[in-house]
């Protein structure tokens, strides 16, 4: 098919709320793309009020995290358009938790949403884009994939290993003339923290109570507070991935706000002990967190 006649077809996940509903709201404009966007069953019922299918533009349900959901929807866009040109991967969920605070069936479900689902999506769509010389792999990851918060080290974790994959990826299927990008959202002024998860060991309605008390009651409004104070909006992610699908060959890793580009370049150019003890200090009142359950050794007064 000649270039001015073909119209990629672009998948996109968790498209219920966030940066997932504002790429729906661009590429719903974009008449030069076929579009499939997903969310889970509950948050349908609002997509298709607002998406009415067309012969370009489809709302599908799916949860990344089940096979045969992902299994039929990439069979019925291969019967009907041939396969995906463009995945956005961007369904994800974020614990609020202390490492000792997660249990094994938790971390499962962090990875699951994350990384495995995310991962299965792109062996199901390589096939397509080989076949035919051209593709996009677009994941959206997070600034907590460079450099890792407390609280919040489950869900560094996985898309630490979503990075990973994506880089090793990226060296994978250039020669098949595919693209892989990491799209890098730091804070982005949204309600999106009222969408976090909690282990049943760090649910603020169980009470926090204990050795990391002060951990939940500093991260927790520290985290708000920056998102609130953000320049960038979901439609401003947006607006990046979008650019993101029409170039011809992006970046690997795309810093999608002001704090991530900053991290980025923090990450690559201040050596690691030296950075780790600056983002330490800038803590809320961490020289205060456990300081009554700590057993750390404490340093012997010299002799008179």
């Amino acid at each position: 098919m000649s270039e001015s006649l073909f119209k990629p077809v672009v998948l996109v996940t968790g498209c219920g709320s966030g940066i997932g509903l504002a790429l729906a709201e661009l590429l719903y404009k974009h008449a030069q793309y076929r579009v499939v966007i997903t969310a889970r069953a509950k948050s349908l019922p609002h997509l298709q009020e607002r998406f009415p299918d067309t012969e370009r533009f489809w709302v599908r349900p799916l949860d990344v995290m089940i096979a045969s959901e992902r299994a039929r929807l990439i069979e019925e866009i291969a019967t009907k358009w041939n396969g995906v040109n463009i995945l956005v991967n961007n369904a994800g969920v974020s614990y609020r938790s202390v490492v000792e605070h997660m249990s094994a069936k938790e971390e499962q479900h962090q990875f699951d949403t994350n990384y495995f689902g995310p991962v299965a999506l792109i062996r199901a769509v390589l096939p397509h884009m080989r076949k035919i010389g051209r593709g996009k792999i677009i994941n959206v990851s997070s600034v907590s994939g460079m450099l890792a918060m407390p609280t919040m080290g489950s869900y560094s974790a996985s898309k630490y290993a979503l990075e990973g994959i994506s880089e090793a990826l990226w060296y994978e299927v250039r020669p098949l003339g595919i693209n892989v990008s990491l799209i890098q959202p730091g804070f982005v002024r949204s309600k999106s923290f009222l969408k976090v998860q909690y282990s049943a060991l760090s649910d603020p309605e169980h009470g926090t109570e204990g050795l990391y008390a002060d951990y939940y009651e500093h991260m927790t409004p520290f985290i708000e507070r920056l998102m609130g104070l953000s320049l960038t909006t979901p439609a401003a992610v947006a607006k990046k991935i979008l650019r993101t699908i029409r170039k011809r060959n992006p970046a690997l890793w795309i810093p999608a706000t002001m704090d991530a580009t900053i991290f980025y370049y923090l990450r690559r150019f201040v050596p690691r002990r030296i950075l780790l003890e600056l983002l330490f200090a800038t803590l809320p009142r961490v020289r205060h967190w456990a300081k009554q359950y700590t057993n750390r050794r404490k340093k012997k007064k010299p002799r008179q």
